[in-house]
């Protein structure tokens, strides 16, 4: 092991060394930076030694206090532990054995008001905390990741270039950027990782559909899948899923997702999305019911209790043209897809405006085209319609977008209208299709609930045809009166 000198001190730290921690203290390393890493418990840092330590230039320490000495100055330490209380530990550790200008940064999945708390406590006591959103996985930490950094621009003109080296990088541009200040870094991851909880669901949706509807096998749709993933829905998403769909058991040679359990986890990035938008009043459907999509799939028992006992209606199920099918899918798949980033654009927006933050929404599409999991092709044009606009009052409204909808609704209708006759769930389909019929239509039936908030509670309204606030006298005459 590599023993830290007066004379040999590590650019950047790494504590924690679980998988991630460990991968992105190799990626380090691999860019030419000395690596200092330190774990809580030290057998995790002497087996990273053993496995990866000829891979580069690592300093190990036992202690806390080694670990920050072995650090040139400014130091920075990057902290990949559990969220919440571990986080908070070391936190707390780092900075007493730190000084003034000194860097700590947080790459775990970290609610975004923690690190709003956490950056204005470090900040105090004269040290910089950076909040940062790390996308891409085991795979992605070890061979470059999108990353998004919060902080102040003071500690990412220390930090960013070694950020941006180990990133992923995309037509030689690192898919990396200062996000914004204190709690940005990971607001915006969380938002991501919403998006990534909604294109799951409605990539589900297109496989069941493919497979209940259309009748197809695994393999047949492994291959449609792969070849979809080769025009407009190209993404990492699409293409995982044709590898998984592919994949036999070997144990039973059956499809490996025949044997999986239909209980989709979660560990609540999707859920606090839903959470954050309904407190900004950002109406993100396609996210929300993803999330719920997921709670309903572990509800196991309750599950089994409905089963073969809630009546299924009696529409009729002619078959399907395949072909037209299998392409009707793969459209509303692609226009579901646009109103869940649509929507998550919304929302970072929102909470831009909310926590003050300078967000560029068009900058953070440019990150999310390589290393993140909902790395996509059309982030290209995401970037090209937040560069030329702005102000865009809706991703869908751009030129390029709304153009492209233009196609797809019809095969969108057709899609929802059939999985609804066959009783087949489509939460994301539905829900993401009749967002977009409220988001155009002229008139919607909020006026009678604004009348009937009225009625009971006196909450009044306004008019369409003249200015001010007015209630309904509804238990007197009826007569309005003006507030």
């Amino acid at each position: 092991m590599t023993e830290a000198t007066p004379d040999k001190k590590a650019q950047i730290g790494v504590v924690g060394l679980a998988i991630m921690g460990s991968n992105l203290a190799r990626n380090f390393a691999s860019k030419g930076y000395t690596v200092a890493v330190y774990n809580r418990t030290f057998a995790k840092t002497q087996a990273l030694m053993e496995n990866h330590g000829s891979e580069g230039d690592f300093l190990p320490s036992e202690t806390i206090e080694d670990f920050v000495a072995s650090l040139e100055k400014p130091r920075r330490a990057m902290i990949m532990v559990q969220a919440g209380a571990a986080t908070d530990a070391v936190i707390e550790q780092l900075a007493d054995a730190m000084e003034e200008g000194d860097i700590i940064i947080d790459g775990g999945n970290s609610l975004f008001t923690d690190t709003i708390r956490r950056e204005k406590a470090i900040r105090a006591r004269g040290l910089h905390y950076v909040g940062t959103g790390v996308s891409g996985g085991e795979e992605g930490a070890l061979h470059g990741p999108s990353i998004m950094p919060g902080g102040t621009e003071k500690a990412y003109e220390s930090l960013g270039p070694l950020l941006e080296s180990i990133s992923a990088h995309v037509d030689g541009e690192p898919c990396c950027t200062h996000v914004g200040s204190d709690g940005a870094g990971h607001f915006v991851k969380m938002v991501h990782n919403g998006i990534e909880y909604a294109d799951m669901q409605v990539i589900g949706e297109a496989y069941d559909l493919l497979r209940r509807v259309g009748g197809l096998d695994t393999d047949e749709i492994s291959e449609i899948f792969g070849e979809w993933n080769k025009g407009d829905l190209n993404s990492y998403l699409v293409e995982i899923t044709a590898e998984v769909l592919a994949h036999k058991d070997a144990e039973t040679g059956k499809p490996l997702v025949d044997v999986i359990v239909d209980a989709a986890g979660q560990k609540g990035t999707g859920r606090w999305t839903a959470k954050e938008a309904l407190d900004l009043g950002i109406p993100v459907t396609g996210i929300g019911e993803a999330v719920f999509a997921r709670a309903l799939s572990s509800s196991l028992d309750q599950r089994a209790a409905a089963q073969d006992k809630l009546p299924s209606g009696t529409l009729s199920e002619e078959a399907v043209d395949k072909d037209q099918f299998v392409e009707d899918v793969r459209r509303a798949l692609y226009a579901s897809k646009l109103v869940a980033y649509a929507q998550g654009f919304d929302e970072i927006l929102a909470g831009a405006k909310e926590y003050n933050w300078t967000i560029k929404p068009g900058e953070l599409a440019k990150i999310w085209r390589g290393g993140c999991i909902i790395r996509a092709t059309f982030l290209n044009r995401i970037t090209d319609a937040f560069e030329k606009n702005p102000e865009l009052p809706s991703l869908l409204l751009d030129p390029y977008f709304n153009g492209e909808l233009d196609g797809l609704v019809d095969s969108w209708r057709r899609v929802v209208v059939e999985a609804t006759k066959r009783g087949v769930p489509v939460p994301v389909f539905a829900s993401s299709l009749s967002y977009y019929d409220g988001l155009r239509s002229n008139r919607l039936p909020a006026a009678l609930i604004q009348g009937q908030r009225d009625f009971f509670g006196a909450h009044t309204y306004k008019r369409v045809d003249k200015e001010g606030t007015f209630h309904t006298l509804w238990s007197e005459d009826r007569s309005e009166v003006e507030y």
